[in-house]
Formats: C-alpha cells, structure tokens, sequence
C-alpha cells in the first residue's frame, strides 16, 4: 500500500541533514553552562545555531531565547508581559490587564488568554471575516488606556490564512503597545523580517519546520522585559530557566540553515502540489467549500468542508488507504467540539464538522497527490450514500 503523509502542519518529518546533525552530536553531553572544556564545546554550538535562526527570521542572536516549542512560547510571552512582577518592560510602553488577540488562534494562545481572562485581565477577541481575516480597523478600535499586548498569529493552523502583520504591529506601535505573533506555522513557509515588520516577540517551533519535536524559539526585541514562567536558573539571559536541549538546539538551527539555502523554492514547490489537489478536489467532488483566503494562504495548506459527511470519517477511511489529514489541530483533536476557527468564519456547525486539513510538506510529490485525488473521490462517495445528511438519501 503506498503511503502519503498530508499532515504536515501538524509535525514535519525530520529532514535527513537534520537528522545527520544530531547523530553527530550525539556524544556532546557537556553542560552549556559549565566553564570547562566540555561545557564551552556544547555552548559554542549552541551559539552558532542562535546565530542562524536570529539570522533567518533578521534579529540579533540576543534577541532569541530557546523553548520546548511553540506552545511555551506563546505562553511566556502572554503571562510574562502581564505579570504584574514586570514593573518595567521598555521605555514608552504602556503597562496594562487588556489583551488583544483574535477568534481563530492556536489553543496555545486562545487557552492562555482564556486563563488570564479568569484571572482578572481583559481580553478582547477581534473577530474574523469568512476567509479568516481580522480586520486592522477593528483592532484599532478596540484599544483602550490599559491595553499593553496584540497578539495576532501569522498565519493560521487550520485555515491557513496570512494576517496583515505588518500593519497590525505599526497600530500597536502608534499605541505604545508591545505587538506579538505566532509565527509557528508561517515560519520557513513564508519570508518574516522582525525589524522590517515591527515585530517585538515571534513564537516559532521545530518540529513545524522538520527539525524534532520538543525545541522552539522565541524572538524577545531587545529592551523588552518579560517574567520567566520557568524560573530556578540563569540560563536564556535569565528569561528561561533549565538546561538547555542541547540536540533539538542544534537540529532546529540546521533546519533553518537548510530552509535560508532553499530560499523558498520548496514553497514554490507544496504551493503547486497544493494548486493540483484543490483543482483536482474541485472537479472531482461536488459540494465542497474551500476554506481560507484564495491568495493570503500559507503555500501547502488546504482546508476543504465536504458536506453531509463527518470529517473524522473521511480520516479513518483514509488512514486505511495509507492517507495521513486532519480534521484541525492536532492540540484539539481530543476534542468532539467542531473547530473554534471554522465557526469563526461563519460555517455551521454541521459543516465545520465535515471539514479536512491538507497540508502538503517536504517530500511530497504530484504522484501523492493523484494517489490522494483517487481515493478520495471514492472515499467521499461511499460516505455520501451512507449519509442521512445527503440529499441523495432524502428523495
């Protein structure tokens, strides 16, 4: 049975020079923070790989501290910037209990907000039009006096859908309010530039960009102060305790030295893979929905609603065909509820129910995508003739 890995968004495959550099390394046992010759090893190249990843996304070296992943991060930068322990984060900046965020993001923020707002801060949540778009103007409404964070994400884990980031940061900068984004998905699939876009903090992870799981970044502007949420160490310029991880370090700056190389010429590539499936779904299988923006997408994600049918089913028969998809987040697939993003965008709950994430990655092929289109068809037509939902069945 031939395999096909569609499920790239929610982990990547290790790429084989990342693999390749953690067998290298395998033997550096050294502590990074020890003063001998063991520990200077280890940190030297764990500076080399902060070096590149700062370089891959145009920050300083400084300017990024190494977590367990996206999740962390995201995490340390909502609790720490309103914990009540900063009593100074930059100059000019306000201090404040409003957050701004949006409807569809990532259950790492979405929860942590929901966690804050439990705990006394108010959070705003921008809504989104139906292809996933917060509206600027709305955010700019929405400040008041106590406002000190916006945290948008780049582009979105479902849907796909790149946010104006640029203009987003330059109202928070009118404000005096510090700008966060999620960049986890968006990271090495699109060109981010934190200084050309404002970006005070930028949440990345690892595992997104075929590097393991277990590793992230966070990109913290110089100036800014910030809580640790892990305290017991002085390890990340004291902004996150804990020795670091010394393997995943190094593979997720191979990673990012590979995707800098490339030069996006592999988003080039998933966005055609991505074109093929979406034509071919369209002609294929009637009474689908696209979900998403048709141009502001991340390059190899597709986000499809089959109607009168349950997402989970489609997965399953799938599976059996040697096809991996989602039916969302893979941080909420323990959930029965429908997705929070496709309800945000408007779709019933019936609808947001039949919904399937593709997302295309390295190592996929036009081959894998005829082999997803034929079964496809197939599988969305024996499920039909079993559903009650089908008009077909209602004559």
């Amino acid at each position: 049975m031939k395999e096909v890995y569609f499920d790239n968004s929610a982990t990547s495959p290790l790429h084989p020079e990342v693999k390749k550099i953690i067998e290298e390394n395998l033997d550096l046992f050294g502590n990074p923070s020890s003063h001998h010759r063991f520990g200077r090893r280890t940190r030297e190249k764990i500076e080399a790989a902060r070096g590149t990843i700062a370089k891959m996304m145009g920050a300083e070296p400084e300017e990024i501290i190494f977590t367990s992943g996206g999740s962390e991060s995201n995490n340390l930068v909502l609790k720490g910037i309103t914990c009540e322990g900063v009593t100074c984060r930059i100059k000019d900046v306000k201090l404040g209990k409003t957050v701004i965020t949006t409807q569809i993001e990532h259950p790492s923020v979405f929860g942590t907000c929901k966690c804050l707002e439990h705990v006394g801060n108010n959070i705003i949540f921008a809504p989104v039009d139906s292809t996933g778009k917060v509206d600027p103007g709305f955010i700019k409404k929405a400040i008041d006096l106590n406002t000190s964070l916006i945290s948008v994400m780049f582009a979105n884990n479902e849907i796909g859908t790149i946010q104006p980031i640029s203009e987003i940061a330059a109202i928070a900068h009118e404000n005096k309010i510090l700008f966060h984004t999620d960049a986890v998905q968006a990271f090495g699939k699109i060109p981010i530039n934190v200084k050309k876009m404002n970006i005070d903090l930028l949440s990345i992870s690892g595992h997104k960009i075929n590097a393991p799981k277990g590793v992230g970044a966070l990109y913290i502007r110089k100036g800014i102060k910030i809580c640790p949420i892990i305290h017991g160490g002085h390890q990340e310029y004291e902004r996150r305790a804990g020795t670091e991880n010394t393997l995943g370090i190094l593979a997720l700056g191979k990673a990012c030295e590979i995707w800098m190389q490339d030069n996006y010429k592999h988003s080039e590539h998933v966005k055609k893979l991505r074109d093929r499936l979406q034509t071919g779904i369209t002609q294929k299988i009637s009474d689908i929905r696209i979900n998403g923006h048709p141009q502001d997408r991340l390059p190899g994600l597709l986000n499809v609603t089959f109607k009168y049918i349950e997402g989970e089913s489609i997965l399953l028969r799938l599976d059996r065909e040697g096809i991996a998809v989602s039916t969302g987040s893979a941080c909420s697939s323990g959930s029965l509820e429908p997705s929070h993003v496709l309800l945000a965008i408007g779709l019933p709950h019936e609808d947001a129910h039949g919904s399937i994430r593709f997302s295309i990655g390295y190592g996929n092929t036009e081959e894998d995508v005829d082999y997803v289109l034929e079964k496809l068809k197939t599988v969305i037509e024996d499920l039909r003739a079993l559903s009650p939902l089908s008009p077909v069945n209602q004559l």
